[in-house]
């Protein structure tokens, strides 16, 4: 077995869960050789069990469910967490520091890749709460990168694909196109790159898709876990 740190993952949605559990085992053999990954728990409650406070701007409510299942997974041996989940990181922001383990916080790995990329203002796509919240703002700007948000008609429609589209599995054309004319938009405005914010958008749209750099926040949360627990001491 290799000495690796056990990852935790705590989990909302399923698809972008899925899709971070997999990079994290496929991309781990690069590291650590043929069919090796580091140990991982995921747990998660029902993505309508968030939903029902994040309606009602409780995120009080989201970050002691958060709290909950993050114990559940320590207890199973994790010695560091993460969240694929943008939106909830709202809500990681208040027990952030409560946790007997370390999180590392999508936002801030995505602030980073950015960073070293050189890029001064980034355009940030996700659900509604998440492009009109705090989450990535203060993160962003930290590292001195500006961001801007489509515009509300723009925010309406990411905000219907991802829950009535992405959340079930469902990736359609015209969504994709409609995506890469809102990222062209964002482009016009200034924008040298875009964030894909939401866990399920890179599985719409690829960074190769994309009419301007883009950065998979999924794959990034995954990569800088397989960073950390593969860090050699």
């Amino acid at each position: 077995m290799s000495k690796t740190k056990h990852i935790g993952i705590v989990a909302v949605s399923a698809e972008g869960a899925a899709l971070c559990y997999r990079t994290i085992c496929s991309e781990g053999t690069a590291i650590l050789g043929p069919h090796d990954h580091p140990p991982v728990t995921m747990q998660t409650y029902s993505l309508a069990d968030y939903m029902r406070p994040i309606y009602e701007n409780r995120w009080d409510e989201c970050a002691q469910l958060l709290l909950k299942s993050a114990n559940k997974v320590i207890d199973a041996g994790a010695e560091l967490l993460i969240c694929p989940d943008n939106t909830i990181h709202q809500a990681l922001e208040l027990i952030r520091h409560e946790t007997r383990v370390p999180w590392l916080h999508i936002a801030e790995e995505v602030a980073a890749v950015a960073s070293a990329r050189g890029v001064k203002r980034l355009g940030v796509l996700g659900t509604r709460y998440l492009m009109e919240g705090p989450v990535y703002s203060p993160k962003l700007s930290a590292r001195g990168i500006a961001c801007e948000i489509p515009d509300l008609e723009q925010r309406e429609r990411i905000n219907s694909v991802i829950f009535d589209e992405l959340v079930y599995g469902r990736f359609e054309d015209d969504s994709r196109r409609e995506f890469q004319q809102i990222i062209r938009t964002l482009g016009e405005r200034g924008c040298d790159a875009v964030v894909l914010g939401c866990t399920e958008i890179p599985l719409l749209i690829e960074e190769g898709d994309s009419p301007l750099p883009a950065f998979d926040s999924t794959r990034t949360l995954a990569r800088a876990a397989l960073r950390e627990a593969t860090r050699v001491s």
